[in-house]
């Protein structure tokens, strides 16, 4: 697992609890969120959910302007390899929370898909559903890529190992004919697929995540790319057989040189943490998330941020609720 970056708030929050009193100090919590790579969606959503649940020692209080998450928590999202990577070291200890696509959590629960053969993570539990994550297959314009079919024969990257992104471009391989054996397969972050396309040695890549993603923004502003359609009109297999695929549209505009709708498919990206987190911390931790101070926060800080609702927060989770996210959910009505 890769610690490469806190967050300005938990950096903050450092700061501060180093010049608090040891015996203050005693009272301070740590709480890690492991994310994906830094251009991608997970990591400045997790930087964001970060700063609004954590209070260290010597903050404000919320009603005087200042911080409104768990008293003496100090939160920070880790760079990480994204939802396999995150379980396992949810499961091994070594992170306390993480994010993850909700195909790729129920799998990991019940020891099927792509965990099959291997150990179920029992104890994996949710915190939230956080938004809709848009499968995204960016083709060089002068690929000749239009659909996934045309991907044959073809350099395309489908994310590094560890990555949620990994097993859904195998997923949608599967479903359009294709296999790794028919492309001329890499396993690369976003961001080095985009480096590697701009000077010409990649035709296309995935990327799951929410739009606009930083690293298809910028390479769009540098180069010829177009988003290819992906759905289950064209690949009716993959909706039959993985029910939690669903449709989804990129909006015209979202990319530079991409003026129209683009049909694709979407997974929740979901927050989720271990059965062995104490209740009363992810409670405290699920009311912050949801507080109207957060809400401002999500807002403003990124464009996927107003998907984040309350509403919408128990949509599509395929394993348990953290009993302390499960208490808040009821109090607010969200569970009978």
């Amino acid at each position: 697992m890769k610690h490469l970056k806190f967050v300005a708030g938990a950096a903050l929050a450092l700061g501060l609890a180093a010049s608090a009193t040891s015996a203050v100090a005693q009272d301070m919590s740590f709480f890690r969120i492991g994310t994906g790579g830094t251009a991608g969606t997970y990591y400045p959503i997790g930087g964001l959910l970060a700063n609004a649940i954590s209070n260290p020692p010597g903050s404000r209080p919320c009603e005087e302007g200042g911080s409104c998450g768990v008293p003496g928590l100090v939160a920070s999202a880790l760079s990480a390899n994204g939802s396999v990577a995150n379980i396992n070291a949810i499961a091994g200890g070594t992170l306390e929370s993480g994010f993850a696509q909700s195909d790729v959590a129920t799998w990991a629960y019940t020891g099927t898909g792509i965990w099959e053969g291997k150990p179920a993570v029992e104890q994996l539990r949710a915190i939230a559903n956080l938004y809709p994550e848009s499968i995204h297959l960016v083709a060089s314009a002068g690929s000749g890529i239009n659909s996934v079919a045309d991907l044959a024969g073809k350099r395309v990257s489908l994310d590094e190992p560890g990555s949620g992104t990994l097993v859904d471009a195998r997923v949608i391989l599967e479903g359009y004919g294709l296999s790794e054996e028919d492309i001329t397969p890499e396993y690369l972050k976003p961001d080095q697929a985009a480096d590697r396309m701009r000077d010409g040695a990649m035709d296309a890549f995935f990327f799951v995540g929410g739009y606009p993603a930083g690293a298809i923004a910028e390479l769009a502003s540098q180069h010829d790319v177009k988003l290819v359609p992906i759905t289950c009109d064209e690949a009716p297999s993959i909706c039959e057989q993985y029910t939690f695929f669903a449709a989804d549209t990129v909006p015209g505009g979202t990319y530079e040189g991409n003026a129209d709708d683009v049909q694709t498919l979407a997974v929740g990206a979901q927050w989720v943490t271990s059965a062995d987190q104490p209740e009363d911390l992810i409670y405290g931790i699920t009311k912050a998330l949801w507080n109207d101070n957060t809400r401002k926060q999500l807002d403003a800080g990124h464009a996927k941020g107003k998907s984040i609702t309350k509403e919408t927060a128990l949509d599509g989770i395929g394993i348990p609720l953290h009993p302390g996210a499960e208490k808040f959910y009821k109090e607010a009505g969200l569970l009978q």
